[in-house]
């Protein structure tokens, strides 16, 4: 029996102004609760939030209809991934022990009604820039971590706020060149033999057929608010508004 997967990417929740973030995480919650009757699995490709520090005994105020909405997922047995952005990365064991959420650092190879899928937010895939590839093994290192989380929490979440904003500032102004190095790599997947990459990151939204393969970029909810649906054999991208 075919199973029904729902994938979403890059809402950055908490980046834009009180009203905005308030009707986007109200369009997220009701996608959540479409999610709860309407998929075996769901997909969150990175950066849910636009920046993320949970501590041992604390997490950060705010997104309580997204945490219930998830919550209320979990409790119908629907399997929920999570991949780790390059915004929301300080994650610890809140989501996996509250919601059962399998949390992914990395991308992932999987077959999902007989198809090949590699799965992933999509950051560091662009070889020429080696400045956010040695700033990530930094931020991601465990043990710097570790350090951090003895800062006090308004002090810690107002530092990665701030640093969500300058790495965003940073992205905006960097040129990379002519080659586009997450679809080079999606494509290198697909010559690889996968029937479909996933990722996000990019912030453009993108649906490309490749020597019998498909790669998808599902933008951001930050201006095209949208979600990847793959039941049978056959992979959409839709709009939700």
């Amino acid at each position: 029996m075919n199973k029904r997967y729902l994938f979403i990417s890059d809402q950055h929740l908490g980046l834009q102004t009180k009203e905005i973030e308030d009707n986007k995480e109200r369009l997220l919650v009701k996608f959540l609760k479409y999610a709860e009757d309407n998929c075996d699995e769901l997909f969150i490709l990175g950066d849910l939030f636009d920046y993320w520090f949970e501590y041992k005994r604390v997490y950060q105020k705010g997104y309580f209809r997204t945490l219930t909405a998830l919550k209320d997922i979990a409790e119908k047995r629907i399997l929920i991934h999570y991949f780790i952005g390059n915004h929301d990365f300080l994650h610890q064991d809140f989501f996996t022990t509250e919601f059962g959420i399998i949390m992914h650092e990395d991308p992932i190879a999987v077959t999902l009604n007989d198809k090949k899928f590699y799965i992933g937010h999509g950051d560091g895939l662009v070889k020429n820039d080696v400045g956010y590839t040695i700033l990530k093994a930094i931020l991601r290192n465990k043990f710097i971590q570790k350090l951090y989380s003895w800062l006090h929490p308004d002090l810690g979440i107002a530092i990665a706020s701030k640093t969500s904003k300058t790495s965003r500032e940073y992205t905006k102004k960097k040129d990379y060149g002519e080659v586009d190095g997450i679809e080079s790599a999606a494509k290198q997947k697909i010559e690889e033999g996968f029937d479909y990459v996933i990722f996000g990151h990019t912030h453009e939204r993108s649906f490309q057929q490749f020597n019998g393969g498909t790669y998808v970029n599902l933008g951001s909810w930050i201006d095209a608010p949208c979600f990847g649906k793959f039941d049978s054999d056959k992979f959409e991208v839709i709009d939700w508004k």
